[in-house]
């Protein structure tokens, strides 16, 4: 679909064979780049459920000649109604109303958004120098711009305090990043993009990074997350409704920003996440990544670094070797390890570095190799051996022609991310999956104003909880 699509924008008839289930999808794509939606042959009918007898009678007497007629249809673009320009006033109306004309025009995520008044967005533009008007990217599927204004409204409708506006800036320039792959974030396993934070931010705002780091409740890491999920909504076009972007078959909650605890990785010489990433300590630092499953916590016990190894490898075995083989296909590998401190304290205290962890999980996390391979959908075929000659796999996928060989669940040590974060108190870790080369790691700096400093002396900046620790 993405290939005809680029060849219809160039000019070039082309014809897109599409599901039936995907239909309304590609059709809003289509809509998405201002290309004619007629050009899309219909394959009625699930692929991976079918046989292959009723797979080729379907190709040889249906599909052949719808393709013929869209080939035969004339090329128009379609004209994309205008939208409002930035102060425009869509609605007026009470509370309710606000909430009623929200769901039906589907800019809600279903709860009760704030309204961005412009007395709302102004206030949250007070927390940058950058020009509202400034475009930080144009995101899919309906290639709209992203600015610094609608970052502002959309910060304002989810509940953000406005001093989070540095922060909701850097996210939005992150998933506009086209490696990213923000043009994925409609597709079936319904993945939900999460936010990890570091820097002496985290503090300035009342980030959580302890007990209970990804629970909703702290106004930071709720709001801020719920923000990215709306503006994907309300700005990329990722809605979940007939005719929309959004085709996850069942979909997750958006996930409350994961703040690392930088005092606890730095008690125990380790690097924090972005230093990992290249920044400097100290540096205010977002990465938005892709986070398809969580898996059940690991419970680990012990004074030495061998018991909590081996059942955090062990899990990773059992709940990451569905996406070995998808991984390799798709060419993209990035899982996160999530570590209560008491557990890094463990292993750093055994000599473990974060190099260390890494390295023995690729070595240790491991499945068969017929089995990682009956994981693949739709007719697809990955051959570790050719994979190997060809540089991209390391020699460990191809030791031996047995299928039952093992062969590493983490493609390599690069792709393993480590985050110190959650209760000091308890004895867990836990791994999150995410979904090869959608929504891949993407990191950027936040850029405070000029004025940062005089803003956090205004009274209330921060919030109630940070406002009354300070006063105590």
């Amino acid at each position: 679909m993405r290939a005809s699509l680029k060849a219809e924008q160039a000019g070039v008839r082309s014809v897109s064979v599409v599901t039936t289930a995907f239909m309304a999808h590609a059709q809003a794509a289509a809509r998405g780049l201002g290309i004619r939606t007629s050009a899309i042959a219909e394959y009625p009918g699930v692929i991976p459920t079918e046989s292959p007898a009723d797979f080729d009678r379907k190709i040889r007497t249906l599909l052949v000649e719808r393709i013929i007629d869209g080939f035969a249809a004339p090329m128009e673009a379609i004209e994309r109604p205008p939208e409002p320009a930035p102060r425009d006033i869509v609605f007026r109306g009470d509370y309710e109303a606000v909430q009623e004309h929200c769901l039906r025009e589907l800019w809600s995520d279903g709860l009760p958004v704030t309204p961005p008044t412009l007395a709302a967005v102004e206030r949250f533009l007070r927390y940058t120098d950058r020009d509202p008007a400034e475009v930080l990217g144009v995101l899919l599927p309906e290639t709209r711009q992203a600015t610094v204004w609608n970052v502002a409204v959309n910060g304002a409708m989810a509940g953000c305090r406005p001093e989070y506006m540095p922060v909701l800036i850097a996210v939005v320039e992150a998933i506009c990043e086209p490696g990213f792959h923000i043009e994925h974030g409609g597709s079936t396993p319904g993945w939900e993009p999460i936010i990890l934070l570091n820097g002496p931010i985290i503090g300035q705002l009342d980030f959580n990074h302890g007990q209970g780091v990804t629970r909703v409740g702290r106004q930071a890491n709720s709001s801020v997350g719920r923000f990215l999920r709306l503006y994907m909504r309300n700005v990329a076009g990722l809605r979940v409704a007939p005719g929309t972007g959004d085709k996850a078959t069942f979909g997750l909650m958006f996930n409350a920003v994961l703040a690392e605890d930088e005092a606890a990785a730095r008690a125990i010489a380790w690097p924090t996440h972005a230093m990992e990433r290249g920044f400097a300590e100290g540096e205010n630092v977002v990465e938005v990544r892709s986070m398809h499953g969580v898996a059940p916590i690991n419970f680990t016990e012990g004074s030495t670094a061998e018991p909590h190894l081996s059942v955090i490898a062990d899990k990773a075995q059992r709940f990451l070797c569905d996406w070995t083989a998808p991984c390799i296909y798709m060419g993209g590998f990035h899982h996160l390890l999530v570590l209560s401190p008491a557990i890094a304290e463990v292993l750093a205290r055994n000599g473990m570095t974060k190099a260390g962890l890494r390295d023995y999980l690729y070595r240790n996390a491991r499945v068969g190799a017929a089995r990682a391979k009956a994981y693949l959908v739709d007719k697809v075929e990955v051959d570790y051996h050719d994979l190997v000659r060809r540089g991209l796999l390391s020699p460990d996928f191809a030791l031996s022609d047995d299928p039952d060989r093992l062969i590493p669940v983490l493609l390599n040590r690069e792709g393993i991310g480590v985050v110190v974060a959650g209760d000091p108190g308890r004895n867990q870790s836990r791994w999150y999956a995410g979904l090869h080369i959608m929504g891949a790691p993407t990191s950027r700096r936040i850029r405070l104003p000029a004025n940062w400093e005089a803003l956090r002396r205004e009274p209330g900046f921060g919030g109630p909880l940070l406002n009354s620790a300070a006063a105590s």
